[in-house]
């Protein structure tokens, strides 16, 4: 199904990797629009390569063949360095795993893609992330002296503070408990929502798939499934 104005567009997009067995197809011609400010959950077994479609999204897979478009831009000629630049503009990741560098503050982990990108407010504005996600008292705070639900958080405002037009989602829950998760769920859309930002989140939790707008079903590479919900059709 196409869908006006799309943030993310893939076009017979195959991806094929290496193996000890050989070559593996990962992905196996997958063609869908997203449109600018959907939520979009991708669903299906493991394996389906859910997450590959989000690496592949986000610039990091390339693609073995097909077209790519990201935020406007073809992803093919693009080199490793400018793919970069377009997550740092234009995207955000939240991994299942929170990847914050242990031996800087909650502050600095959110303020390094700012200072990457040469703002000279960095930090204010890092600040001003963390506050968003209720942290405003944990600045000074490293991982290690965090919960596992306050990391995540850390996680979504450096996600999130560079006000990102895309934000790609691999099972954030994923290493959180059941209400913690819910509180970074409940935080994950609530801020998509404000900054009408297009969310892609990958899950294996139905009941959080049907929050979204839409819910694409991927098995064996390809999609199997486009689905909208209720409250997308009632948005329109």
């Amino acid at each position: 199904m196409t869908v006006p104005h799309p943030i993310v567009r893939f076009a017979d997009v195959h991806l094929d990797m290496a193996s000890d067995a050989g070559m593996v197809n990962i992905l196996r011609g997958i063609t869908l629009d997203i449109a600018s400010g959907e939520i979009a959950a991708v669903v299906g077994p493991s394996g389906a390569g859910k997450s590959s479609l989000m690496m592949v999204a986000g610039g990091l897979e390339h693609a073995t063949s097909g077209r790519v478009e990201v935020v406007g831009h073809d992803l093919a000629p693009l080199d490793d360095d400018a793919r970069a630049r377009l997550r740092r503009d234009h995207i955000g990741i939240v991994f299942q795993g929170f990847h914050l560098i242990p031996t800087m503050t909650a502050l600095e982990n959110v303020a390094l893609p700012l200072e990457f990108a040469g703002r000279s407010d960095a930090f204010e504005a890092a600040q001003g992330a963390l506050e968003r996600v209720g942290l405003g008292r944990r600045l000074g705070h490293y991982p290690a002296q965090l919960s596992g639900g306050e990391q995540q958080r850390v996680a979504v405002a450096r996600a999130f503070v560079g006000r990102p037009k895309l934000l790609l989602a691999d099972e954030p829950t994923g290493n959180l408990d059941g209400a913690t998760g819910k509180q970074v769920m409940d935080l994950l859309f609530e801020l998509a929502r404000a900054e009408r930002a297009t969310l892609i989140l990958i899950t294996h939790d139905m009941a959080l798939a049907e929050r979204c707008d839409r819910i694409l079903r991927i098995a064996d590479g390809v999609v199997v499934g486009d689905q909208r919900l209720p409250q997308a059709l009632a948005a329109q």
